[in-house]
């Protein structure tokens, strides 16, 4: 059977304040090149993405387009369109773009900009996953017990453990139901939205199945993931030169 069309969106709007330097940390270098060049790499590479849409923050169009994905030779970029505030003002400005594309694509991967360590054996466990459910995100089994609390930080309930997954990117979906998904969202006022399986989940009342993805499968969000990071990137650099 033929694969179907697939495009990233790939979200690099954020700020970054959790990781207190001046700039954003998707830009930050790792071996002499930004986290997100990692990233877009993967997606480049991958045999399961035909086309990446780049969110960036408001006005760096031009430098990202420039310093990135002409000097990487990132082809798989087909636009680099402007994010919003939120992290949904953006995935939904990712979804519009989609519109600009030649060809539609059947499935969509939405994946955080500062998670660098995607590789092809998530994404071809998504594609497998998407095209059986039509909805699925990746995860990993979350390794320590997990409280729920009140407002006073009191334990109110200990879920099993064996029920509690970390949720990763990416988040994967019928392209058409994810648009309509948000579509329905921005007509509201969307409030404590955090990821892409939410929205579909509330919009759309349709269930998400969460896969396998990577316990290195991190995001980059404090200065303590950008050591951990090195640390992966070296073992990587290590594993593909011997």
């Amino acid at each position: 059977m033929d694969k179907k069309k697939c495009t990233a969106i790939v979200l690099s709007a954020g700020q970054g304040k959790r990781m207190g330097t001046a700039i954003q940390k998707q830009y930050i270098e790792l071996s002499g090149k930004p986290i997100i060049f990692y990233t877009l790499d993967a997606f480049q590479k991958s045999a399961i993405i035909d086309d990446i849409v780049l969110v960036v923050g408001e006005g760096q169009e031009n430098w990202v387009r420039d310093e990135i994905v002409e000097k990487y030779q990132l082809t798989k970029v087909r636009s680099i369109i402007p994010g919003g505030k939120e992290r949904y003002d953006s995935v939904w400005a990712g979804l519009r773009g989609l519109h600009a594309l030649k060809e539609q694509p059947e499935y969509v991967f939405i994946h955080d900009g500062a998670r660098m360590f995607v590789d092809e054996q998530i994404l071809t466990r998504g594609y497998e996953n998407v095209e059986k459910f039509g909805a699925c995100v990746a995860g990993m089994p979350s390794k320590d017990t997990v409280k729920l609390v009140d407002e006073d930080q009191f334990a109110v309930n200990t879920p099993p453990r064996k029920l509690i997954w970390a949720v990763q990117t990416p988040q994967i979906f019928k392209a058409d139901l994810i648009e309509n998904a948000y579509a329905k969202l921005m007509e509201e006022v969307p409030d404590n939205i955090t990821d892409d399986a939410m929205v579909v989940e509330q919009m759309m009342k349709v269930p998400v199945k969460l896969y396998e993805g990577s316990y290195e499968n991190i995001k980059i969000t404090t200065p303590e993931d950008l050591e951990i990071a090195k640390v992966f990137l070296a073992k990587r650099k290590e594993k593909y030169h011997k």
